[in-house]
């Protein structure tokens, strides 16, 4: 990520300067806030709520709003904390990990806390009115003492130093930090040894690693001008490349897909496509969202942002041959693989476009259950208007944003929905990022 554009009015920079500082609370992003003696504020990383620290500076100038700074001392430390398992972690190193100086069931009591605010503060719900317990699960096979780090990333995106190094990016940085084991990363992607080769002439490397499948791919994007290395990797992998001038993949050899399974069923995911990262989570989503919704027989069901067709297909199942379901999706090679994926289902139906732009020519003017699992940035107040119209006897809305989810569900509630349940899910360890799956009902009419 490019550092914000410095504000031309803006005083002297304050990068490198070091403050003093007690921590306060988590903050959403992966920081806690901190203030310097002259109230400024600071979002400080490696930093745990209620430590003393000296924080210096990395991003910020005099009259700024607020500052963002590493912890590079810590004074009075948590009684949470713990010495980061990783060698890459720490003040100007890797960005891939917020957490890992926390003890495994710190970082989910933080996304909690994290989650209770987004709700308060942008929906005016407290976890009792949202029917959350306040907790985050993990995953299955996550829960590990502290000091020991689950290897759940199947899916890797490396970047390429000038040496031809493949590493991970420093925090808001395009500088790039060599690696020899990324200690989240799957085993499957682990053993194609992508961080023992050189990679000169690519920018970078996405690794995939299939949990449905022993299918491998890795995806090349040259630098412009340069040839593709031939890759000879520790494990068989198809191999695709970016297309310097239309941004497409492109087979190179092997499948132009993975397969993954869920719910009992094969899921072909081509390059580029979405499937959830942890190898528990499409599973573990599926699961919270049918137990929700509890689909009857011949149920009108809409599927919004579907990606290849998860949800789509857990629901053809359980609403029966007189039912029906309406997937959409802006993807293009995300539809093809949905309408394979789903091709056994004559119920099942998937639309190519933008959401907000597809589903009203649909006509669809009433419906019995809806899903919704949209990018982070959430489906918006326009969307969430036109399916609180739709009159569903529940809504699924699936959330990797906390923020974006709790906007929504104030636009729900101004449409006549209440929040039923909410659960979390640590899909993510050792990052700030966090699922969450929430179903709505209409309100009862006179309450």
């Amino acid at each position: 990520m490019q550092a914000e554009p410095k504000n031309p009015q803006a005083g002297n920079s304050l990068v490198g300067q070091e403050y003093e500082v007690e921590i306060g609370p988590v903050a959403h992003g992966g920081h806690c806030i901190a203030r310097t003696a002259e109230g400024q504020v600071l979002f400080v990383r490696h930093a745990l709520p209620g430590e003393k620290v000296v924080a210096r500076v990395t991003e910020g100038e005099e009259g700024a709003r607020f500052l963002r700074a590493d912890a590079v001392t810590v004074l009075d430390p948590s009684k949470d904390r713990v010495e980061a398992p990783c060698p890459y972690a720490g003040p100007g190193r890797c960005g891939g990990c917020d957490w890992q100086h926390a003890k495994p069931g710190a970082q989910r009591r933080l996304k909690g806390e994290v989650i209770a605010e987004q709700l308060q503060r942008l929906a005016g719900l407290t976890p009792e009115e949202a029917g959350w317990d306040g907790t985050v699960m993990p995953a299955e096979g996550d829960k590990l003492p502290a000091g020991e780090v689950p290897s759940w990333r199947t899916r890797v995106q490396y970047a390429v130093d000038a040496d031809g190094n493949a590493g991970l990016r420093r925090h808001r940085s395009h500088e790039v930090e060599p690696i020899e084991h990324c200690m989240i990363a799957a085993e499957g992607v682990s053993e194609l040894g992508i961080e023992e080769r050189d990679w000169s002439g690519m920018a970078s490397i996405e690794a995939i690693a299939a949990s449905g499948s022993q299918d491998r791919q890795v995806i090349l994007s040259p630098k412009p001008g340069a040839r593709l290395p031939i890759v000879e990797l520790d494990k068989p992998v198809s191999v695709m490349r970016v297309g310097e001038k239309d941004g497409g993949t492109h087979r190179v050899h092997g499948r132009p897909f993975v397969r993954e399974r869920a719910d009992g069923r094969t899921y072909r995911v081509g390059s580029g496509g979405f499937w959830q990262v942890h190898p528990k989570a499409a599973e573990t989503l599926m699961l919270a969202v049918m137990q929700g919704l509890t689909p009857r027989k011949g149920d009108s069901a809409l599927d919004l942002y579907c990606g290849v067709g998860l949800f789509a297909g857990a629901l053809a199942d359980r609403v029966g041959e007189k039912g029906a379901v309406l997937g959409i999706e802006s993807s293009k090679r995300a539809v093809e693989d949905a309408r394979h994926n789903l091709d056994a289902f004559d119920r099942v139906r998937i639309e190519q476009g933008k959401v907000e732009s597809v589903l009203p020519r649909t006509g669809i003017t009433e419906v019995d259950l809806i899903v919704l699992d949209p990018p982070r940035a959430g489906a918006g107040k326009q969307t969430v208007k036109h399916l609180a119209g739709l009159g569903a006897r529940r809504i699924a809305y699936v959330a990797c944003d906390p923020a974006a989810l709790a906007r929504d569900l104030g636009y729900f509630r101004e449409g006549g929905y209440r929040v039923r349940s909410l659960r979390a899910f640590d899909l993510f360890p050792m990052t700030h990022h966090v699922e969450c799956v929430a179903i709505l009902e209409p309100v009862a009419k006179g309450a």
